[in-house]
């Protein structure tokens, strides 16, 4: 049964790939830098669950030591030219479009049909992961026929991927960190006390009010902490399972889908959320660093208050 523990070797070995390119990348000042932060990421994909807490903890370190000291920078790998690129857009026109759509193909190709398929008596995907594990087989599906598709060297997806990931740095790391840290504050209990603060300051005896708490919170802890996924465990222990769901009845699948929906409101409007808010701006050389985020609050601001609306009315 392919388990996935796989996903997390092909990640593994693409980031260890992207380790041992930026080494050889003699174009890039801070190249040893690069390599070392990309090598740790890759050791904790492929060796994490036997170096124990002690050493991904110093693993952690290791990476905020190096991007904490300004030790990365940008390489620049062999790739084709603003110019190249324009003359291949202009040659396969929408065609450019059939690896992206490979991608949604494939998942429900592996999710229908891969899923219901065993192997010596066992399931061929662990059920429990068959989504994820179908689109780890999508990317790759989708990254040979591009390759097939625009006739460019093998060694081309893992270039531009070393470049996008120089390009994002270390905020590429953001959502896994912050969904981290929310697993260890709800575990810690954080979900619990702010429960008992918001419960003792906020009157909660009307389903409104614990509605409007909640929303309102996932969105105002998820600006705090950056993530709607670091956010979402804390809030939802402390509001929406024990008053939402268990004192007002609340259906369990909608109050946690439009609280990470509040969660998501959060972060269009937090410039912790960096690699959404503040990267793009950087990548377009944008003279307003936070222009994305003043974009997308008169979006934000009326999806969250319509939020609050919705789930009264369908979560109950």
């Amino acid at each position: 049964m392919i388990k996935l523990s796989a996903v997390y070797v092909l990640a593994g070995l693409v980031f260890a790939a992207f380790a041992v390119l930026s080494a050889g990348d003699r174009n890039n000042p801070k190249r040893f830098g690069n390599a070392a932060f990309w090598g740790l990421v890759a050791l904790s994909f492929l060796a994490g669950d036997r170096l124990g807490d002690l050493g991904n903890g110093l693993l952690v370190v290791g990476l905020a030591l190096i991007a904490g000291f300004g030790l990365l920078g940008r390489g620049q790998p062999a790739t084709t030219s603003p110019e190249e690129r324009r003359a291949l857009a202009e040659r396969f026109g929408e065609k450019l479009f059939i690896p992206a759509l490979t991608l949604p193909l494939v998942v429900i190709f592996g999710v229908l049909a891969l899923k219901p398929l065993t192997f010596g008596g066992q399931p061929l995907l662990d059920p429990k992961q068959a989504t994820l594990l179908s689109l780890a087989l999508a990317t790759l599906v989708a990254v040979a026929v591009g390759l097939v598709l625009l006739r460019q060297p093998l060694i081309s997806p893992l270039q531009e991927g070393r470049r996008l990931m120089d390009t994002v740095g270390w905020a590429a790391l953001l959502p896994q960190t912050l969904a981290a840290l929310g697993a260890v504050f709800a575990l810690a209990g954080v979900g619990q006390v702010i429960g008992d603060l918001v419960t003792a300051s906020i009157p909660m005896d009307t389903r409104l009010a614990a509605v409007a708490v909640y929303c309102l919170g996932m969105a105002g802890f998820t600006m705090i902490m950056g993530n709607a996924f670091a956010a979402f465990p804390v809030l939802t222990a402390g509001v929406g399972l024990p008053i939402l769901i268990r004192q007002f009845g609340g259906d369990p699948a909608v109050v946690c889908a439009m609280g990470m929906l509040s969660g998501f409101c959060g972060t269009l409007m937090t410039p912790l959320a960096a690699n959404f808010n503040l990267v793009p701006p950087a990548l377009l050389e944008l003279p307003d660093r936070y222009a994305v985020i003043k974009a997308q609050i008169p979006t934000a601001l009326p999806l969250l208050l319509a939020n609050v609306g919705l789930m009264y009315v369908f979560a109950f």
